[in-house]
């Protein structure tokens, strides 16, 4: 099985913007894809951003325009940019290999071990 680590969390104050990776080893079956998804404390995990094997990338309501997913597919790395950070994107940022769309929760066949982001107002 795959294995995914993430990194590029930290603390910022709102407005400002961090930049997720996640690095995947192994293989990773060209009928899955991508994603990531985050939780906050007492929250359910929801999904934020996912991209298909076509580069083609879904986005969550709340971060659509602020929020933009990528993939370097020779280095397999997946990235998060997140621009114009609000307090209520502090979360646990969670990497995830699915089926697809891989949007919510039960599409996941895998997770990263998750980097924390918090945002101050």
């Amino acid at each position: 099985q795959e294995q995914l680590v993430e990194s590029g969390g930290g603390s910022v104050q709102a407005g400002g913007s961090l930049r997720l990776s996640c690095v995947a080893s192994g293989y990773i079956h060209s009928s899955y894809c991508m994603g990531w998804f985050r939780q906050a404390p007492g929250q359910e995990r929801e999904g934020v951003a996912a991209i298909d094997s076509d580069g083609n990338p879904n986005y969550a309501d709340s971060v659509n325009g602020r929020f933009t997913i990528s993939e370097d597919n020779a280095k397999n790395t997946l990235y998060l940019q997140m621009n114009s950070l609000k307090p209520e994107d502090t979360a646990m940022y969670y990497c995830a290999v699915g089926v697809c769309p891989t949007t919510v929760v039960p599409d996941v066949v895998n997770w990263g071990q998750g980097t924390q982001v918090t945002v101050s107002s």
